[in-house]
C-alpha cells in the first residue's frame, strides 16, 4: 500500500480573535497536499483569517499552523517557505498597484523575488500569453476589468514558481465569462504543475463544485470536510446550498424553508422606470453606455453584471444621485432629475456597503430616518414597532447597530429603506456575503414587498440565483445592457442549460470571442493548451536569492515602485515640488521680524521751533511714518486703541522755553504694547533718536559732544550688518520646509499601503523591514534634496540671500538633514494605519519642535527642562545652525562637524525604531 502523503497545511487548536468576535474557534484540519481546496461559507466565517494565517500574513494568536514542513509561528521557517508560497488576497486586484501598468507589475513582484532581468522578462512573457494579458503590457491596472485584474494578479502570485498557491474568492465581483477563464487558466496550471497546491475560498457555490475537497465554515468553526460529492451525500442534498444549509446548527436554520415566489400580478398604471439612452460619463470613462428599459410596477427587477460594469451608477441616475450625461429617464411618469428631493421621498435606496450609522440602535436608526422623511410625529412609534415586527427585529431592537451579525444589518437596511412606505425600491448588492439562510429570508420579505404591496423592486446581483428568482433581469457588461428579459427566456434564447452559460454566451458575443468560451484575444483553446501556463523553472535558487537577509535588487524593487507612482499623481507631486517653493514664499515675503514704517502722531502742545526740531528726528527716519496730528488725549486714546498709530509723541507747554533756559523738559511717549516684541523695539528706536537729538544740542550749544558715562560704548553687528530678518528668516524657513513636508509625503507613502492593503506584499514576500523602508524613503530623499536646491535658487536670486559660507557644507548637510525627516515620517507611519491619522501625527511632530525648540523662536543654549531636551533632541535645530551658519556667517565642514554628527546620528536612531515598530505580519 502506499503511504498517505503527509498534509500541505496541518491546523491545530487555531484560534483567532478580533477584540470580542472570535474569527476561529479552535480549528484543527489536515488540508491534503496537491490538490485545489476549497474554503466555503459567507463572509465573517474565519475563511479569510484562515487563509492570512496560513500564508504568514497574520500572526498567530493560539494554536500551531505548520505549512509545508515548518512552524508558520517560526520567522526563520516563515522566511525559508516565503518563495514557495503564494498569496492574494481578498479584494479585485488588493495585490496589485493600480498607477503601475500590467508589465511593470510583474517586474516589481519578480525583483521581489530575486530574479535577474533575462529571469523577468522570460517568464512575464510566458505568463502574459498563457493568460491572454499579453496584448495589454501598457495598460495600467487601474484600467483593466475585473477578470483582467484577477488575471494580472494570479500572474504576479505565480511568477516564482509557489509550491503553494493561496486564492482567498479571488472571483467575487467577476464576470461569468472571466471567472471561468480564470478556474481554466488554473487548471492548465495545476495540470503542468500537480504537486502545487490550491487554497481557495469563495462564495460562489457552484465554483466549489470543481474543487478536490472542500471546507464548510461557519462562526469560526469546521462544519464538514470532504470532496463536493461527500458533503452532498453527508446530508442528502442536490446541491452544495441545500448542503451547507443542512450542516448549519439547528438553531441557525430553524424555520428555514424553500422559497417559493409567486407569479407577478399586474398593477396597472404607467411603468414604474422608464430609461431612454441613458448615459453616465466620468470625465473620459463612460460608466453607463446608452441604457435602455422599463420596469413595470409590482416587478422585481434584475440587474446582473460584474463589478464595475455600471450597476450602481445607473441606479444613481435614476434616484436623481447623479445627473444623467445623456439620455432620460422616467419615475411613475416623471421625468428624473438631480437632486429632486419630491421624487425621493417615493423611492426607498438600500446601499452595496452598509450605511447606517453604526452608533446607534437599531430602534434609534428608525427612528432618525423616519424623521428625516418627515413622517408625522404621532405616527413615527407605531411605523417602527410594525418594521420591528415585519423584519424580525424586535429582539434587537436595543442592540447597536455595530454589532449586529451580517444577515440582520442587511434587514435593517431595508426596513430604513422602506421606513417611509417608498412605491420603489431600489437594491444594491443587498445580500453580498450574507449565507444562504439569511439571503432567503431577506428575499422572503422582497417578494411579500413585491405581490402583497406593489412595491416596484429594481435589484443588482452577481449571484445566478439569484438573478433566477426576478420577474425580468438585463444582463449588463462594461455599461451596456446586453439583453433583457425574464431569466427562462434568456436561457432559451441562448439554448444553455443554466442562466449563468447564458450569460456567458451573452458576453462571448459582445466581447467578440469563440462560443466555446476558450479563445483569448484571436487564440484558440489549442493554442492556449500547448502554451506554458507558467514558465518552467529557471537556474533561480528561491532557497537562496530570496531568503538572504538584505538584496539591494529588492530594495530597488520598491523604490522604482514608489518613483513611478509618485511621478503619475499630479496631485501628489505638485505638492510634492511645489508645495516648499509656495510655502517659502509666503513666510518669506510675509514673516519678518524687522519692525519698521511705524505709524506715530504727536500732540505738540507746545509749537516752538525747538518743539519742531525735536520731532523733525522722528519725521527723518525710515522707522516711523508720520500721521496726521493730534488734537486732544481723548484722539490720541482712540487712535492708540483702534490700531491707527503705534506711537503717539506728546510735547508738553513750555518745553521750548524751559530747554533755552537749560532746564530739563520732560517728553512723552505712548507706545502700543499689545506686541511686546514691536513695543520694545519701538522704545528703543525712541531712545536711540532721544539721544542723537541730545548729542546734536550739545554740539550746537556747547561745540561739544556730551558724555553720559565713564567709557563710550558702541555696537557693532559682526553678521548681518544691515540688521535684516530676511537674511535670518530664509536659512530657518528652508530648515522648517525640510522637516514639514518631506516627512508628511513619507508618511502618507507607507500608511497609503496600509489602507489600500498592498502591504500585503511586504507580509507575504522575501522583501525584509529595512528593504521596505529604505526602499520607500530613497524617492523621498532625492525629491527633498530637490526641493532643498529649489528653495536655495529662490534665496540667492529672488530674496538676494547670498550662501557667503561653504555651499558643498550645506548641501551635506540638507542631505543628512532630509534622511532624518523622512526617517521621521516613516517612524509615524509604522504605527499609524490610516493617511488622516499620519498627516495629523507628522505634522503636530514636525511643526511644534521646530518652530518653538529649534532656534527659531530663540536659540537652543537658552531653553532648560524639557524645552531644552525637545530642542536637543530634534533634528531641525542642528540643520538651522547649518543654514543660518552657511548663508550668514561664512562657515563650512570645519565649523560645523558637530552638527554633521548629531544630525547623521538620527538615522540609524529612528530606522531602527521604524523597523522595531512595523509589523512583518498583520495582528
Amino acid at each position: 500500500m502506499t503511504a498517505e502523503p503527509a498534509p500541505a497545511v496541518r491546523l491545530e487548536a487555531l484560534r483567532h480573535r478580533y477584540g470580542d468576535t472570535v474569527a476561529l474557534d479552535r480549528v484543527a484540519l489536515d488540508l491534503p497536499a496537491g490538490r485545489t481546496v476549497g474554503f466555503i461559507g459567507p463572509d465573517g466565517v474565519g475563511k479569510s483569517t484562515l487563509l492570512a494565517l496560513v500564508a504568514g500574513a497574520r500572526k498567530i494568536q493560539s494554536g500551531a499552523v505548520t505549512a509545508l514542513g515548518g512552524d508558520m509561528a517560526d520567522p526563520r521557517h516563515r522566511r525559508r517557505v516565503c518563495p514557495r508560497i503564494a498569496y492574494m488576497p481578498q479584494g479585485l486586484g488588493k495585490n496589485l498597484y493600480m498607477d503601475l501598468t500590467v508589465f511593470e507589475n510583474l517586474e516589481f513582484f519578480g525583483r521581489l523575488f530575486g530574479q535577474d532581468r533575462k529571469e523577468r522578462h522570460e517568464r512575464i512573457t510566458d505568463l502574459l500569453r498563457s493568460t491572454g494579458l499579453d496584448p495589454f503590457p501598457d495598460r495600467p491596472a487601474g484600467k483593466l476589468s475585473g477578470g483582467m485584474k484577477q488575471k494580472l494578479g494570479l500572474c504576479c502570485a505565480l511568477i516564482h514558481d509557489p509550491d503553494l498557491l493561496i486564492l482567498d474568492e479571488p472571483t467575487t465581483g467577476v464576470d461569468p465569462l472571466s471567472r471561468r477563464q480564470f478556474w481554466d487558466l488554473i487548471d492548465r496550471i495545476r495540470r503542468q504543475r500537480p504537486d502545487m497546491g490550491v487554497l481557495v475560498a469563495t462564495a460562489y457555490m457552484d465554483e466549489a463544485e470543481r474543487f478536490d475537497f472542500l471546507v464548510a465554515m461557519n462562526d469560526g468553526a469546521i462544519l464538514a470536510t470532504g470532496s463536493p460529492a461527500q458533503i452532498k451525500a453527508r446530508v442528502g442534498a442536490e446541491t452544495l446550498e441545500e448542503a451547507f444549509i443542512a450542516l448549519l446548527p439547528e438553531d441557525e436554520r430553524r424555520g428555514h424553508r424553500n422559497l417559493t415566489i409567486q407569479p407577478s400580478r399586474d398593477h396597472g398604471g404607467p411603468p414604474a422606470i422608464v430609461a431612454e439612452g441613458l448615459t453616465r460619463r466620468f470625465g473620459d470613462f463612460t460608466a453607463v453606455d446608452r441604457v435602455s428599459f422599463e420596469i413595470e410596477r409590482g416587478e422585481i427587477f434584475g440587474f446582473l453584471g460584474s463589478n464595475g460594469c455600471g450597476k450602481t451608477t445607473t441606479m444613481k441616475v435614476l434616484t436623481g444621485l447623479l445627473p444623467a450625461s445623456e439620455g432620460k429617464a422616467w419615475l411613475f411618469g416623471e421625468e428624473t432629475k438631480a437632486h429632486d428631493l419630491e421624487t425621493r421621498k417615493r423611492v426607498g435606496y438600500m446601499s452595496q456597503a452598509f450605511s447606517l450609522y453604526a452608533e446607534l440602535t437599531v430602534q434609534q436608526n428608525l427612528d432618525l430616518h423616519a424623521r428625516l422623511f418627515h413622517l408625522p410625529r404621532q405616527s413615527i412609534p407605531g411605523r417602527i414597532e410594525e418594521l420591528l415586527e415585519r423584519f424580525g427585529l424586535t429582539v434587537y431592537a436595543e442592540v447597536l447597530a455595530a454589532t449586529l451579525p451580517l444577515g440582520v444589518r442587511q434587514r435593517l437596511s431595508l426596513a430604513v429603506a422602506t421606513i417611509h412606505e417608498p412605491e420603489m425600491l431600489i437594491l444594491d448588492e443587498p445580500t453580498s456575503g450574507v449565507d444562504p439562510i439569511a439571503r432567503d429570508s431577506f428575499w422572503e420579505l422582497l417578494i411579500d414587498l413585491s405581490r402583497n404591496q406593489g412595491v416596484t423592486i429594481f435589484i443588482s446581483t452577481h449571484f445566478m440565483n439569484e438573478a433566477m428568482r426576478c420577474d425580468r433581469i438585463s444582463l449588463m457588461h462594461a455599461g451596456q445592457v446586453l439583453a433583457s428579459d425574464t431569466p427562462a427566456a434568456l436561457v432559451r434564447q441562448c439554448g444553455a442549460e443554466t442562466l449563468e452559460e447564458a450569460f456567458i454566451a451573452y458576453l462571448q458575443k459582445a466581447t467578440g470571442q469563440e462560443a466555446s468560451g476558450q479563445q483569448t484575444n484571436g487564440r484558440t483553446a489549442a493554442d492556449a493548451k500547448h502554451r506554458p501556463a507558467v514558465p518552467p523553472s529557471r537556474t533561480h535558487n528561491p532557497s537562496q536569492s530570496t531568503t538572504q537577509w538584505f538584496s539591494s535588487r529588492r530594495l530597488l524593487a520598491y523604490s522604482l515602485r514608489e518613483s513611478m507612482e509618485l511621478l503619475r499623481d499630479p496631485i501628489r507631486l505638485t505638492v510634492a515640488l511645489l508645495g516648499t517653493a509656495f510655502l517659502m514664499l509666503v513666510f518669506g515675503y510675509g514673516i519678518s521680524f524687522d519692525v519698521e514704517d511705524l505709524t506715530y502722531a504727536v500732540l505738540d502742545r507746545d509749537r516752538t521751533p525747538e518743539s519742531r526740531s525735536y520731532l523733525e528726528g522722528l519725521a527723518g527716519s525710515r522707522y516711523f511714518l508720520e500721521q496726521p496730528a493730534l488734537a486732544t488725549h481723548r484722539e490720541m486714546d482712540h487712535r492708540l486703541k483702534s490700531g491707527e498709530i503705534a506711537l503717539a509723541i506728546e510735547i508738553p507747554p513750555g518745553f521750548g522755553k524751559d530747554l533755552l533756559q537749560g532746564r530739563t523738559p520732560e517728553v512723552a511717549a505712548w507706545i502700543d504694547g499689545s506686541m511686546p516684541f514691536a513695543a520694545e523695539t519701538t522704545r528703543g528706536y525712541l531712545e536711540g533718536l532721544h539721544q542723537h537729538y541730545l548729542i546734536e544740542l550739545s554740539r550746537r550749544n556747547h561745540g561739544e559732544d556730551p558724555v553720559f558715562l565713564p567709557a563710550e560704548i558702541e555696537s557693532r553687528y559682526r553678521y548681518n550688518q544691515d540688521f535684516k530678518s530676511l537674511f535670518a528668516m530664509v536659512p530657518t524657513v528652508i530648515a522648517l520646509m525640510l522637516v514639514f513636508i518631506p516627512a508628511i509625503l513619507m508618511a502618507l507613502g507607507v500608511v497609503r499601503e496600509k489602507e489600500l492593503g498592498s502591504i500585503t506584499n511586504l507580509y507575504v514576500t522575501p522583501v525584509s523591514r529595512l528593504e521596505f523602508l529604505f526602499g520607500k524613503q530613497l524617492p523621498y530623499i532625492a525629491l527633498g534634496m530637490i526641493n532643498f536646491f529649489l528653495m536655495c535658487a529662490l534665496a540667492v536670486f529672488l530674496f538676494g540671500v547670498p550662501v557667503s559660507g561653504s555651499f558643498l557644507a550645506l548641501s551635506f548637510g540638507a542631505l543628512l538633514y532630509v534622511t532624518a525627516t523622512t526617517g521621521l515620517g516613516l517612524f509615524i507611519s509604522s504605527f499609524t494605519k490610516t493617511q488622516i491619522a499620519a498627516l495629523f501625527a507628522t505634522a503636530i511632530a514636525t511643526t511644534v519642535p521646530a518652530v518653538m525648540f529649534s532656534g527659531m523662536m530663540q536659540p537652543v543654549a537658552s531653553l532648560d527642562g524639557s524645552a531644552a531636551v525637545i530642542g536637543q533632541g530634534f533634528p531641525t535645530g542642528y540643520f538651522m545652525t547649518i543654514s543660518v551658519g552657511t548663508f550668514t556667517k561664512a562657515l563650512g565642514f570645519a565649523d560645523l562637524y558637530r552638527d554633521f554628527l548629531a544630525l547623521a546620528a538620527f538615522i540609524p536612531i529612528l530606522t531602527i525604531l521604524s523597523m522595531l515598530l512595523l509589523n512583518k505580519q498583520e495582528r
